[in-house]
């Protein structure tokens, strides 16, 4: 079976990255021909090409007809829909998104996974996706790759911030001071910070705790971490075998970020440190989580979307297509003029700050700087 992923980014390894980089790998060392689509080619461009998997930035580089496309983002799965008239796709939704209708309905798109409950009701209760259409395929880790550590010791002395969100203008700074106070250690792993890495499975086991959510949490719980579930929305409290199965359903996401993020409630999380009860829940995601479901649920999902096509498609369809890609633009033009308010109030507040008599006078120079006026 010959696969197209189409996704956004394959610059900075992420958390979809490595979701797409393990399908793929999985899918290649079971006889099928992956091929990963994205716009940006970068760091996670590279691994995929080590790991002799095509990659492309542009679809008329693929001269060989496509079976199935897994969408991972809307508008290059469109594009891959629009450009393949008659491969049918699967959309994986990967996250909650702060504004709807970003969700390709399209003909062809004949199923439609959420990695968890959170994503299932976006596209049920937000996007109007039909139920028997939706799966809910909770993200997995690679066992293989990341390994478990050695017990972790009775008090922590090491942590790790895992996502490529941090950095020290967001929540790295409140979580450093609550380390210290703890005489914690405390490293950032994240593009943001430029301190990411092409392979955090190999530098994970050097720490005890970890402040990660969604797939860098799982990853960093497959290695025996004690993982305090943060992000810039709030803080989602250390991970306990008791609230294992509910934590993992919301895929350790924006849901579970519920507590504000300041020195206090960290230092009341780390205060639950528990080495025994972490090592609990490592060998539950280790039994229960391994990205091998995931594929084969992928997989049969592929095969159930290939036959249905086949059975439901029409040349009538066309006109339908026509009509469902106007809507997504339209949807997509929404969507962009909604990121233009947000940041011309951001510049508006921007100019505010500048104009300030003393912060403008050290701020406007280093500003221009960092927007590359000279």
């Amino acid at each position: 079976m010959r696969v197209l992923i189409a996704g956004h980014s394959l610059g900075e390894m992420g958390g979809v990255q490595r979701y797409e980089r393990d399908l793929a790998l999985w899918l290649l060392r079971r006889g099928h021909s992956p091929v990963v689509y994205g716009t940006e080619l970068g760091v996670a461009a590279r691994e995929l090409t080590r790991l002799t998997i095509p990659v492309t930035d542009d679809l008329r580089t693929i001269a060989a007809p496509i079976d199935v496309i897994h969408g991972d983002s809307p508008v290059e799965t469109m594009a891959a829909l629009l450009h393949f008239p008659d491969t049918p796709a699967l959309f994986v939704c990967h996250g909650w998104g702060h504004v709807a209708r970003t969700t390709p309905h399209f003909p062809r798109v004949i199923r439609y996974v959420a990695v968890d409950d959170t994503c299932a009701d976006r596209l049920l209760l937000r996007e109007g996706v039909a139920p028997e259409k939706v799966s809910v395929l909770l993200n997995g880790v690679d066992i293989d790759a990341f390994r478990q550590r050695a017990p972790l010791p009775p008090r922590p002395r090491r942590a790790v911030v895992f996502g490529n969100l941090a950095h020290e203008l967001t929540f790295v700074p409140v979580l450093r001071n609550a380390c210290r106070q703890m005489s914690i250690e405390l490293d950032v792993v994240s593009a943001s910070a430029g301190t990411a890495v092409p392979d955090p499975e190999s530098i994970l086991g050097q720490y005890d705790i970890a402040f990660a959510k969604a797939k860098c949490a799982i990853e960093a719980m497959a290695c025996g971490l004690a993982v305090i579930l943060c992000g810039d929305s709030g803080i989602g409290g250390m991970v306990r075998s008791a609230d294992l199965d509910q934590l993992w359903r919301l895929n350790f996401g924006i849901r579970t970020l519920r507590k504000p993020l300041t020195e206090e409630t960290i230092l009341a999380e780390l205060a639950l440190y528990d080495p025994d009860d972490a090592r609990a829940v490592s060998d539950r995601i280790r039994a229960t989580a391994p990205t091998e479901a995931l594929h084969q649920s992928l997989l049969a999902l592929y095969e159930t979307v290939i036959e249905e096509y086949a059975r439901v498609r029409t040349e009538g369809d066309r006109l339908a297509e026509n009509r469902a890609a106007a809507m997504f633009l339209h949807d997509l033009s929404v969507r962009d003029r909604y990121r233009e308010v947000r940041l011309w109030k951001l510049a508006k507040a921007a100019q505010r700050f500048l104009e300030m008599p003393v912060v403008g006078r050290v701020a406007s120079p280093l500003f221009r700087l960092l927007i590359g006026r000279r």
